[in-house]
């Protein structure tokens, strides 16, 4: 399962060709995609129409929507935390640092263009989907 970041979604709906938004547009109705209940919130509160907020739910929740918090995730995101700063590296979002872990607990791949989760990739084997075919 690929489980999609707010970032890809935002220009994806605001249509910003990237080329993670274009991968995006690739795997809508082809393979198992998914996204966080954040990413819902953070993608939804953007838009100022009725009209495109009910279109973009409909779209949203079609798809798996993966719970990102709980106990056992947080406990994780925290070691997580702790090991890239470790290794001198800061993640600036803790919703990045749960998103990431969840990915990585799970066994997803992300779709991201949030230069935060390269991090999670190099060192703590969080698999990117644009690294897939």
């Amino acid at each position: 399962m690929i489980l999609v970041d707010s970032s890809v979604w935002i220009d994806y709906f605001r249509g910003v060709a990237t080329p993670q938004s274009d991968r995006l547009d690739q795997l809508l109705g082809r393979d198992l995609l998914a996204t966080g209940d954040v990413a819902l919130t953070e993608v939804l509160q953007g838009f100022s129409s009725d009209r495109d907020f009910n279109q973009s739910l409909g779209l949203l929740t079609s798809l798996t929507v993966v719970p990102i918090g709980g106990q056992d995730i947080a406990v994780r995101a925290a070691r997580n935390f702790r090991t890239l700063r470790a290794q001198g590296v800061t993640v600036r979002k803790t919703i990045d640092t749960l998103i990431a872990t969840r990915c990585i607990q799970d066994g997803y791949a992300l779709l991201y263009s949030d230069r935060d989760f390269d991090p999670f990739v190099e060192h703590l084997g969080l698999a990117s989907a644009m690294a897939e075919n």
